[in-house]
This record gives structure tokens, C-alpha cells and sequence, in this order.
């Protein structure tokens, strides 16, 4: 099965606007005004999601992933939207520092930043918040050592959080499942980090974060790879008690050694199963407001699409084959098929497998090119959720049958981070 094909009859089952019976024809008559390329997020499908993931989080609050949502205004609408949705899990320091200017609160940095300007902003915004600034993330001496360098005598504590590595590591940790982060990987370990951290006037241990990758980010229903899934499958049924056992002594390790504030894990992929977990007071999600392709094939999450783009049609080279501007949007990982956009609507347009998508042109064959002229939209689906937003300045919010707001990304404000 070539990607991309029968994926219409997915759209039009997700389709939940009574009176647009048609999701191409519901974009169509959408975004009649709008000349393409542009990048559109359905709120109705985003909030469905949203609501998807606080039935499964267990009354578990979730932080927001901001690096899959990448829009100010819709992480203002996620976290306002009441109860269940309670802080944001940034991807820079720097994000976390503009976002906490503009009024946001409750802000975990998730990868550690070795940059001094930014941590000197954050040990100054600390002295005059010490208990709202940012939190940022560590997993060793190393990054100790650059803090109290940063903070010097006399000022902080700089909020820090624990990242723990919690890949499965089966048959004695000859190999290993999962994301290559931290070197904290036992309750000895981490109990002595803590430690170390005690002992520093620089920082104080606030949280705790186990990303469990090889679990929330890898898909297990992909069509055409059936040996595949059946193997992550069995993975994941192995790691998660072990995932669960391990997680749950870590943190009572840690927790004899600090008062935590909060114990984050999971992510979309497995906001269940972590919240589950006792030891795990709040779960991470982010893509699954979006719900891109990636996502399209967990055998245990439903989601609706939310997000897309649109492309023009800019050339008829031949006989089935229409060219559209733009769309080599790759999506980050390994380099492989899944990686590529999707063209979805209108229904029976495939990449070229010798071309793919490129930097600034994309061939579609298929049954539906013959009907396409030039200037017509197609439709396409990212890989990944917030890199999208690093492609396009400003999404176009639709709701029912209308485009209602034209937003700003993080690109559209000047702010590309990474």
C-alpha cells in the first residue's frame, strides 16, 4: 500500500461537521479566498483531540509539548480551557524565557541549555520569582557545574528538574529501546544526583521528567510494515511493567532526597499507560493536538487530523502527474518514507518515489491529477506536528465551515528557536 492512498475515507470518517459532508469540499469551500501555500488548523478537530487526551490521562493533569504546537495563541487556548491542561513543557530555554515575559506561567525546559546569556536572564528572573521562573532540566555534574558558574555567589536557586532515562533495556542492557538522553538510569544513580544537587546553592531540585520515547513515539499499526508493528508491539508490552517498576523506585529515591513538585512523563503515544502510573503526577502531550501522519498509526489512539497545509498547482509535466510549489517540509528522525508529507486531499494523489517531496517542487501522480488545473489546492499532511509551524508565518483557524482567525507561529513572530 503506497502512503497517502486511502487515507480520504480516514478524513471523512474524522469528519465532524454535520453540515459539510465532504472534507475536501469543506476546505475548498473554506479557503476559497486563500491562495496557496498556507498552513490551516482545525480547532474543532483540535479540541475533539484534546478532549480525546484528558479521557486518557485519568484525571492526571497534562503539559503542554509547546515544540509540537509552536502558536502562541492556541497554547493560550489549550491551557484556558479549564481544568485538565496545566503548564507548558518548552523545548528551549530561550522559548521559555519570551513566553514567561508574556505572561505564562509553570514552564519546564525539556532538554538541557548550555547557553550563558539565556541562563543569566533565567538566574535574574529567579531572583525576582524564585518560585515561577523556569525550570530547567539536567542529568549530571557537568550541567551543575555550568549553573554555578552562571548563577554565582549569592544568587539563585535556579529551579532545576531530573531528566531520567527510562528506555527499555532488555536480555542484561545488551541492547536498548528508547531515545539516547540521560545517563540517569537507576535509583542509585538519580539518589545521588539529587544529592549533589543539595549541596549546591546554585539550584534546587524541583522535578522530575522520564520521557518514555521507544513507548509514546513510535508507532505500532504502520500499513505494509506488519513484522514491524508486531515487533514493537511485543516490545512495548514487555517495557511498560518494567517501565512502571523502575519509574515508580526511582522517584521514591528521589523523593527522600527532595520535595518534588511534579513527576512528568509519557507523551501522546502513551498518555494511558503513564497515567496509570503512580508515581507520575502530570503526562506530556503535544502532538496529539495536531494528530500528523505519524500518529495515524498507533493501534490504541484515535484521533482526528488538525492540522495541514495547502500547495498550489504550478505544472502539468505529463500524462497523470501534476506539480505543486513547494512541500519538501521533512520532518525530523530517521531518514525514511515516513518522514515525507503526505498528500491526502483531493483523494488519489501520491508522492513520486523518485522525486519525493522537494524544497520547491513537489510531482503528484495518481488518479486525481488529470483533474487538477493549474492553480488548483491540494492538500497535504506533515510527518511531525509543531515543525510545520517552522515552515509558514501565520495558521489559518478553521472552525465549522469557516476560516475564523488567521494566527502567528513562532516563525510568523520572528522567533525560530531551533
Amino acid at each position: 500500500m503506497q502512503r497517502g492512498q486511502g487515507l480520504d475515507d480516514v478524513f471523512e470518517g474524522l469528519n465532524s461537521v454535520g453540515h459539510v459532508t465532504n472534507l475536501y469540499e469543506r476546505y475548498e469551500s473554506a479557503f476559497a479566498d486563500l491562495e496557496p501555500p498556507f498552513a490551516f488548523v482545525d480547532l474543532d478537530a483540535v479540541m475533539a483531540n484534546a478532549d480525546a487526551m484528558l479521557s486518557q490521562a485519568r484525571g492526571k493533569p497534562i503539559r503542554i509539548a509547546s515544540k509540537s504546537v509552536r502558536c502562541r495563541l492556541l497554547l493560550r487556548r489549550l491551557l484556558g480551557r479549564g481544568a485538565g491542561f496545566q503548564g507548558v513543557l518548552n523545548f528551549t530555554l530561550p522559548e521559555a524565557l519570551w513566553l514567561y515575559g508574556s505572561g505564562y506561567r509553570d514552564l519546564v525546559v525539556a532538554y538541557p541549555w548550555t547557553g550563558r546569556e539565556a541562563l543569566a536572564q533565567l538566574a535574574a528572573i529567579t531572583a525576582a520569582d524564585p518560585d515561577g521562573a523556569p525550570a530547567v532540566m539536567i542529568d549530571g555534574t557537568e550541567h551543575l557545574e555550568l549553573l554555578d558558574q552562571v548563577v554565582g555567589p549569592g544568587r539563585g536557586p535556579i529551579r532545576v528538574c531530573v531528566d531520567i532515562d527510562v528506555g527499555y533495556w532488555p536480555w542484561g542492557g545488551r541492547l536498548k529501546f528508547g531515545p539516547k538522553r540521560s545517563p540517569i538510569r537507576t535509583p542509585e544513580a538519580a539518589a545521588a544526583l539529587a544529592r549533589d544537587i543539595a549541596r549546591r546553592p546554585a539550584v534546587r531540585l524541583v522535578g522530575v521528567m522520564a520521557y518514555e520515547g521507544h513507548v509514546a513515539g513510535v508507532a505500532d499499526n504502520v500499513p505494509g510494515r506488519a513484522l514491524e508493528n508486531l515487533a514493537v508491539r511485543v516490545m512495548k508490552r514487555f517495557s511498560v511493567p518494567e517501565l512502571a517498576e523502575r519509574r515508580g523506585r526511582i522517584v521514591e529515591a528521589l523523593r527522600a532526597e527532595a520535595e518534588l513538585e511534579f513527576v512528568n512523563g509519557g507523551g501522546t503515544g502513551s498518555i494511558a499507560s503513564t497515567a496509570a502510573e503512580a508515581a507520575v503526577t502530570e503526562v506530556a502531550a503535544g502532538s496529539g493536538f495536531y494528530a500528523p501522519m505519524l500518529f495515524q498509526y498507533y493501534r490504541d489512539l484515535a484521533l482526528a487530523p488538525a492540522a495541514g497545509f495547502a500547495l498550489p498547482v504550478v505544472r502539468r509535466p505529463g500524462r497523470g502527474i501534476v506539480t505543486a510549489l513547494g512541500g519538501g517540509y521533512i520532518a525530523s528522525g530517521p531518514a525514511r518514507a515516513d518522514r515525507l508529507p503526505v498528500p491526502v486531499l483531493p483523494a488519489g494523489l501520491r508522492l513520486d518515489r523518485l522525486e519525493g517531496a522537494g524544497e520547491v517542487q513537489t510531482p503528484l501522480l495518481g488518479s486525481a491529477a488529470a483533474s487538477l488545473r493549474l492553480g488548483d489546492r491540494v492538500y497535504l499532511r506533515h510527518a511531525k506536528a509543531g515543525e510545520l509551524c517552522e515552515r509558514f508565518n501565520t495558521l489559518h483557524l478553521l472552525e465549522g465551515d469557516r476560516v475564523v482567525e488567521e494566527v502567528l507561529t513562532y516563525r510568523g513572530e520572528g522567533r525560530a528557536f531551533l
